[in-house]
């Protein structure tokens, strides 16, 4: 039976909207489950309205903190020494980090050092910094449904994927080959884990697919083979660079 991992979920209301909340848990919960949940701003401030009204109903503790200083963000500083408590507490395995802002793109460092798994979420203006610091970056932008984001006048729209790049082809292709066996075949679980390590904010619902597979199972320059397991329940994937 595989562990429980126990996340610490800490967001800066100041760059983050509210209206990913639902979206977002939802997400975090595939990664483990959230012990700790904190979100933190000034809370006297009219712009964090919206904030508190989805606050109680997904159990988030919102910590206040004064702006002292004009032109400094203390959120930053009240975050990451509660990081830093948590830490040190040892009832964590790892911590989710909301925010679009490279302010943690050192805390993010300093808790993979200790060992954590560290998980970012942010918008896609986030600076690269802070997403290679992390050990995978989500974008909220694609955890909204078509339904749910809307443009002008209120009309659904469809929200807008990258495209696939010969640099990106290259990343998969070169992970492949790094994984694959003598026949030139990799198992696409392994393949992914890669693709994660070499570039955190890689996500192929950033490319419109849900899954890995379709993705590649899209681009012309994989083969791809379905096979059996022993037990039967599920079939296996397994991807080759074409020749």
């Amino acid at each position: 039976m595989r562990k429980e991992i126990k996340l610490a979920v800490l967001i800066d209301a100041d760059n983050i909207p509210s209206t990913y909340i639902k979206e977002m848990m939802e997400e975090i919960n595939k990664y483990g489950t959230s012990t700790i949940k904190r979100i933190y701003g000034d809370w006297t401030k009219p712009h964090l309205v919206k904030w508190k009204n989805v606050l109680l109903e997904n159990a988030i503790n919102p910590i206040q903190q004064y702006g002292y200083t004009t032109g400094k963000n203390a959120t930053d500083s009240a975050m990451i020494i509660d990081a830093m408590d948590i830490l040190y507490s040892g009832k964590v395995d790892g911590f989710c980090l909301v925010s679009s802002d490279s302010d943690f793109t050192k805390l993010a460092t300093r808790l993979r050092e200790a060992g954590m798994h560290v998980y970012g979420i942010g918008e896609k203006k986030t600076p690269e910094p802070f997403i290679v610091a992390c050990d995978k970056f989500i974008y909220l932008e694609i955890l909204k449904s078509d339904t749910e984001t809307t443009g002008e006048k209120g009309k659904a729209k469809k929200p807008s994927f990258d495209k696939l790049t010969p640099k990106v082809i290259r990343l998969l292709k070169n992970s492949v080959s790094d994984v694959a066996d003598e026949d030139g075949w990799a198992f696409l679980g392994d393949v992914g884990s890669l693709i994660i390590k070499k570039q955190p904010n890689f996500d192929s619902r950033n490319f419109g697919f849900e899954k890995l597979t379709p993705l590649f199972e899209s681009l012309k320059q994989f083969e791809i083979d379905h096979r059996d397991q022993h037990n039967g329940k599920f079939k296996l994937v397994y991807v080759r660079n074409k020749r």
